[in-house]
């Protein structure tokens, strides 16, 4: 087949931004650079699409490849292609991004590229454009968590109102009062109060919950509400 005349060849590529939630801290993962430029410096898992495979795919192997980590549920987020965010050559990125329970794939993580999780306050450095990535990401993360129950997915089965509430927090990047916040979140109507208690990391015992998903899928606008403004909540303490 004739190929396209007088175009300029580029250079594809995906970046992975995977978010662990470890059940105290929301963390990012990222690896060592294996090659130049910027070889050894902190980096998100990202590399070439080959001729063969789509950018879906190139993201799945890569992410594998580099960390060991695979049955991720990947999002497409962003292209980035900025004509000078890669100073070798002309490169688009594709970025995508996930949320994960760490404590449930730290069996598959490897060594090799010296993989390793950061608490979202404590990133160190990111080569090229990807902080921007990182930083789009957590906005994008902020605004499906307030629309859909992907939060609740990192907590176990049964979790009390206070490891909710961390996760709420670290999420949003916020301090939410404690009293008001029980009160609140039992009101949507969407938690399901169990029998038991946490008696180990409660002195008194916190009663644990669970997540009523059938009415959650119907009534999902309550948390909405209860969030308030996902999109531009601030660092600073909220009473709800």
């Amino acid at each position: 087949m004739t190929k396209y005349q007088k175009q300029t060849r580029l250079l594809a590529a995906v970046d992975c931004i995977i978010f662990g939630f470890d059940g105290q801290k929301l963390n990012l993962l990222v690896i060592q650079r294996a090659f130049e430029p910027e070889i050894n410096n902190w980096s998100l898992m990202g590399g070439f699409i080959q001729t063969d495979e789509s950018a879906d795919e190139a993201a799945v192997r890569v992410l594998k490849k580099l960390t060991g980590l695979e049955g991720v549920y990947l999002e497409q987020l962003y292209t980035f292609a900025d004509p000078l965010r890669d100073p070798v050559e002309r490169t688009i990125s594709i970025a995508y991004f996930a949320l994960i329970d760490s404590n449930l794939y730290k069996k598959q993580l490897t060594d090799e590229y010296h993989a390793e999780w950061f608490p979202l306050e404590e990133i160190p450095d990111l080569i090229f454009d990807h902080k921007k990535m990182v930083l789009m990401a957590k906005e994008n993360l902020r605004y499906k968590a307030a629309l859909h129950p992907i939060l609740f997915e990192l907590l176990p089965p049964m979790f009390t109102i206070p490891l909710l509430q961390s996760l709420f927090e670290e999420v949003y990047e916020t301090t939410f009062d404690k009293g008001n916040f029980s009160r609140k979140v039992i009101s949507t109507g969407l938690l399901i109060k169990q029998k038991e208690k946490d008696k180990v990391n409660s002195k008194k015992g916190a009663f644990y919950y669970k997540l009523d998903k059938k009415h959650y899928k119907k009534n999902f606008n309550k948390f909405l509400h209860f969030i308030r403004n996902p999109e531009g909540i601030s660092k600073t303490n909220t009473s709800l």
